[in-house]
């Protein structure tokens, strides 16, 4: 199977900026499309009207904030003219339902949709680091590797039915948010007994409670006070929020889930909008000063 020739983007956000700036890297002319305008990056052109990126687009890119939003945009992507075997990949954060709702809109019109939300954060899209979590088609995914290339370190075929990846996704950012509110804690009893952070961290960075809130946030975002992960305390207690739903509906154990999910939403419920996720820290913190 060859390369799609053009390619779309619909999304320029925290993340779909900086993928997409690498996908217009390559050698694949991209195309891309956003509410607000001039967000496309160099080496991409950029349209107003989403049924023109449609319609001059091989494969479409979806990088969106949330399942109505996927949704909605799939309906109006059916709704084009000559649509039928086009590539839909969504890699943004819906869950389950969402996914497979997309994905019964899209396959009614002829297309293909593939769930393939990513795992990184801001900064490992702009280190083109991310991990891609893809399900659907494989031979698509085999197609489509040298793009994925482009803005992705590591990409797995998860299973061939849209809404598997979404399963993935969140049950990983369960438990980075896990690991996040537990690290925080955990800190702060240490330091409650007059041990340094940095000391704190050394000593579990080597030992078994380590994890990537010890490694990376702790010592890169918090022990510096610039707080600046690049992922909004909303967005992952959406996720968490999400994956609590699902494990209920799954009627998988969920004792965890359920006060992680609780914690989240006194993070996000503390904190002004678009706050890093880092700043559980703070607000923990607080809750025990209080």
């Amino acid at each position: 199977m060859s390369l799609p020739e053009t390619l779309g983007f619909v999304g320029l956000g925290q993340m779909g900026e900086p993928m997409a700036a690498f996908i217009a890297k390559g050698e694949t002319p991209l195309i891309c499309y956003d509410r607000v305008p001039g967000l496309a990056p160099k080496g991409a052109s950029e349209v107003t009207d989403l049924a023109e990126l449609v319609a001059k687009s091989d494969t479409i890119f979806l990088s969106l904030p949330d399942g109505k939003i996927v949704n909605a945009v799939a309906r109006d992507i059916a709704a084009c003219a000559d649509v039928a075997g086009k590539v839909v990949i969504d890699m943004s954060t819906i869950g389950p339902d969402a996914a497979k709702e997309a994905n019964a809109t899209l396959t009614a019109a002829g297309m293909t949709f593939i769930d393939a939300p990513v795992s990184g954060g801001r900064q490992g899209a702009l280190k083109a680091s991310i991990t891609v979590i893809w399900s659907g088609s494989k031979a698509e995914m085999e197609r489509h590797q040298p793009i994925l290339d482009l803005f992705s370190r590591n990409s797995f075929h998860v299973g061939d039915t849209p809404g598997q990846g979404q399963a993935v996704k969140l049950l990983n950012n369960f438990l980075s948010a896990t690991a996040m509110a537990a690290s925080s804690e955990a800190v702060l009893f240490g330091l409650a007994h007059g041990v340094e952070m940095k000391v704190i961290l050394d000593v579990v960075k080597v030992s078994t409670g380590n994890n990537t809130a010890i490694e990376d946030k702790f010592p890169n975002r918090i022990l510096t006070g610039t707080y600046d992960a690049g992922f909004f305390a909303e967005l992952l207690n959406k996720d968490v929020r999400l994956y609590s739903q699902f494990a209920e509906e799954a009627a998988t154990s969920n004792l965890m889930g359920r006060r992680v999910a609780e914690i989240w939403q006194e993070v996000e419920d503390s904190l002004p909008p678009q706050s890093d996720f880092t700043r559980v820290f703070e607000v923990l913190q607080n809750r025990g000063a209080s």
